[in-house]
């Protein structure tokens, strides 16, 4: 692998880690206001969130990069006071996931593709899940309508984990 593609893929492990930083986070607020009967299917998202996270690291190191730090705090995109919106913050959380995940598995191949293109699918299950609502690839339609390109997946992830108002 080429000294810039390598560089690609330490881009986008960074921020597939900073939206899942982000999603941990997100979930925590979500399990702090979700109802009861999907405490469970929360409580599993967190846990696989996590997972990934601690995956992410591991590979940023392998590159021989710094991973990213979590922030102390984020700034949500909407308040979340009821299990209506903190259903709405888990999709948001999902589909940023979806979208940094895409940038990913352009960024990869072998098995860290597949690897990603599996935290995509997991990210996009979910979203579905808990917004009801599916698009048909996803991390990319989003883009189609606004023109970004790679990477603005990546600087979204970083708003999201900074301030919670970009991709999913």
């Amino acid at each position: 692998m080429s000294d810039e593609a390598e560089a690609g893929v330490l881009r986008a492990l960074q921020a597939a880690l900073a939206a899942e930083h982000a999603a941990v986070y997100g979930y925590g607020v979500v399990g702090g206001r979700i109802g009861r009967q999907l405490l469970a299917e929360a409580r599993s998202a967190y846990d696989a969130h996590r997972s990934g996270r601690d995956a992410l690291v591991r590979e940023v190191r392998d590159l021989g990069g710094r991973p990213v730090a979590a922030s102390a705090a984020y700034a949500l995109p909407f308040a979340v006071t009821d299990p209506a919106t903190a259903v709405r913050l888990a999709a948001e959380l999902e589909e940023r996931v979806a979208d940094v995940y895409s940038d990913l598995v352009r960024a990869s191949s072998g098995e860290r593709r597949g690897s990603a293109a599996g935290a995509l699918r997991e990210a996009a299950v979910r979203a579905v899940r808990w917004s009801g609502e599916s698009v048909a690839f996803p991390g990319l339609a989003e883009r189609a309508d606004t023109g970004a390109g790679t990477g603005a997946a990546a600087s979204g992830a970083a708003s999201a984990s900074a301030s919670a108002s970009a991709a999913p």
